[in-house]
């Protein structure tokens, strides 16, 4: 495969190639441009590879090549961010089937909507595999569907996950009556289903046993007559020799990670037993329980330090292979023995002793996808041949980026006021001192996410622009179990806000930072905490700079109305007294630095509304501000031109905020 390895890398750095000949090759642009291998998956014979990239500045194209050598086929592809192609697997080695999915509006609203595409590998035969929307349906058909089950020992079948929508066409006979969410044996070449799961109209999830039986579902009964979503899961099972179901557990759980109960991952056929998540002195654990009959729960693994946060399955069975977790860098702890040792001896004889993770498989698993990476190596993708031992680099993450020196990323705590101490990731430029350096603080989004060990565009950037960057996982964050998430984020957000402001004033005492050079940046919640840090402390942070943020608490349980997730977005971020006091646009008068803020238009998850109320608020209190909005772009601005146009920009404000020089 030595050929195939040197001319698919080739390949998969035309895109960023291309990209970078449009513009001045300057290190926004190296650092903005998208990972030039999005998704890939191996074929079920371990001869092909399928894999999704850029095609130009917004677009995605699917890619399909032989391992043993030929030309690379251009298989789909979209032209711009209103469509993206997402979940590209095998349904054979001959067909493919994808997710294109994004963000419309419509009316008022601004609604994520998927279709699932079905084509042969050589691009013939494009079929849409989703039911075709009709004027009669009684409400938008903005879900495509979901694989439930890639039906491994079946060719071209999948078991999907489908939204029945009643029709009103006057005609009882013709009219489709079903409602809600059911699964359909779908044929990927023809488009023809079987009903596999009758429909329920509050079934939420339902999970397989990787050979083609639905053995797990989740119904969420509404809140009472107001059709509102509950909070609870209401989890049942069945046996392998019964159709019945049986009650498995609840889950009890809103919009946070403050979860209660039993939370089923992933059904093992051959243990005929499910892996679930359990709470257990609030910390999330990895459970067995058998779907037997008796539910005997078997205790699997904990931490006793974080949360266990999902198990790691391979191939298109999905089978269960281990348990992963988050520390200072996120680990995996391998059920399978011959992985194990495949995965510590990769670790050790691949240079930088990268992270490892088995990306796919072929049907016998005699062939592995494999992807490793670190702080220092945005990735890189490998086949491995278990017969031969044969391992055979195939596809950079960011070519544009490969041989140049990165920052490395450091795992250090600092004391918060009331002495908590506050784990974080530091990042020093590559070759400074160390010392009284420009620096900035970034938080990250959620509040129910963190941070973890590896590479990131955004704060490498920052690195290579002469920055010291700090990334705190200040209380509120997901992963590190009940008492320090705690609701801290919005209804308790003044511990949060100031464990971010504390990290600035560590970097300081460090001597890491000039005082008048130290900025602060975040992205959607990371947003949210640069302006409310800004407002508590105006005089700690020369430069804010807020990316699709949150601006005004109550506005942001609002953009939910008319949806029926309306009252757990309320529950999740309160009512009282915090809405005022915790929102950045209306205490705007207290921030004296400048604020650069940046939104996509058709943002779903933090609506463009909160930018445009904060620099209303700004303008008001005579705040020297700009926002920049980009048409056409959601939450995430995944676009090579504009997140390169992002850095430029945001480096602009903080170097002219910091007074440093722009080169």
């Amino acid at each position: 495969m030595r050929g195939f390895s040197m001319y698919v890398r080739a390949l998969s750095a035309i895109a960023g190639l291309l990209l970078l000949a449009a513009a001045p090759v300057d290190l926004a642009t190296k650092f903005g441009v998208r990972e030039s291998i999005e998704s890939i998956s191996l074929s079920p014979d371990g001869k092909g590879i399928a894999f999704v990239a850029p095609n130009g500045s917004a677009g995605t194209a699917l890619f399909t090549v032989g391992l043993e050598g030929g030309e690379p086929k251009l298989v789909l592809a979209t032209t711009d961010a209103a469509q993206s192609l997402s979940n590209c697997g095998w349904v054979s080695d001959a067909r493919l089937v994808c997710q294109v999915v994004g963000t419309v509006k419509y009316q008022d609203y601004l609604l994520d909507v998927s279709r699932i595409v079905g084509v042969d590998r050589d691009g013939r035969n494009q079929k849409l595999l989703s039911e075709k929307t009709n004027e009669t349906q009684t409400r938008l058909a903005v879900f495509g569907g979901n694989i439930v089950d890639w039906l491994p020992g079946e060719t071209d079948k999948l078991l999907v996950g489908r939204d029945f929508i009643p029709e009103a066409r006057g005609n009882t006979r013709l009219e489709q009556k079903l409602d809600g969410y059911g699964v359909v044996r779908l044929d990927a070449r023809t488009g023809a289903v079987t009903r596999s799961e009758n429909p329920k109209r509050d079934a939420e999830e339902y999970i397989s046993d990787g050979q083609g039986r639905i053995r797990i579902m989740g119904l969420r009964p509404a809140a009472g007559a107001s059709g509102q979503m509950g909070a609870t899961i209401n989890y049942f099972y069945r046996t392998k020799t019964s159709d019945e179901w049986r009650p498995f557990g609840a889950l009890k759980t809103g919009m946070t990670a403050n979860q209660e109960g039993l939370n089923p991952y992933a059904v093992d056929s051959t243990l005929d037993a499910a892996y679930a998540m359990r709470k257990v002195g609030g910390r999330l654990t990895l459970v067995r329980v058998a779907l037997d009959g008796t539910l005997v729960e078997t205790p699997v693994f904990a931490h006793p330090q974080v949360d266990i946060d999902g198990v790691v399955t391979l191939g298109r069975a999905r089978r269960v292979i281990g348990v992963t977790y988050v520390t200072d860098r996120r680990e995996t702890v391998y059920f399978d023995p011959a992985l194990k040792a495949l995965a510590l001896s990769l670790s050790k004889a691949l240079p930088g002793k990268p992270l490892v993770r088995f990306a796919g498989a072929s049907r016998d698993e005699q062939r592995l996808l494999i992807w490793a990476g670190s702080d220092v190596d945005p990735g890189r993708y490998y086949v491995f041949d278990r017969a031969t031992k044969n391992l055979a680099e195939i596809m950079l993450a960011r070519p544009e980026l490969e041989g140049r020196a990165l920052a490395t990323q450091t795992a250090i705590t600092y004391p918060a006021a009331d002495g908590t101490l506050i784990p974080a990731y530091l990042m020093l430029p590559p070759g400074s001192t160390g010392k009284n350096l420009p620096a900035i603080v970034l938080p990250h989004g959620g509040p129910s996410a963190r941070d973890e060990w590896g590479f990131d565009w955004l704060s490498q950037y920052y690195a290579a622009r002469g920055y010291a960057v700090l990334q705190p996982q200040f209380r509120g964050s997901d992963g590190y179990g009940d008492a320090w998430f705690r609701n801290q984020g919005f209804r308790k957000w003044a511990v949060a806000i100031g464990d971010v402001n504390d990290a600035g004033r560590w970097l300081i005492k460090q001597g890491i930072a000039d005082p008048a050079k130290l900025g602060i940046v975040g992205w959607s919640y990371g947003g949210y905490a640069a302006l409310q840090s800004g407002v508590v402390a105006p005089d700690l942070f020369k430069a804010v700079v807020a990316i699709a943020p949150v601006a005004d608490l109550a506005l942001l349980a609002e953009q939910y109305r008319g949806y029926t997730s309306f009252a757990l977005a309320r529950d999740f971020i309160g009512v009282g007294p915090h809405l005022r006091d915790g929102s950045p646009a209306r205490q705007a008068a207290l921030l004296k630095s400048p604020v650069l803020l940046f939104h996509g238009d058709v943002d779903s998850n933090v609506k463009p509304v909160q930018s445009k109320v904060m620099r209303e608020a700004l303008a008001k209190a005579g705040v020297k501000h700009e926002l920049i909005t980009y048409p056409g772009l959601d939450h995430y601005l995944d676009d090579s031109v504009v997140r390169a146009d992002l850095l430029r920009r945001s480096d602009a404000w903080l170097r002219s905020a910091m007074k440093l020089p722009a080169d």
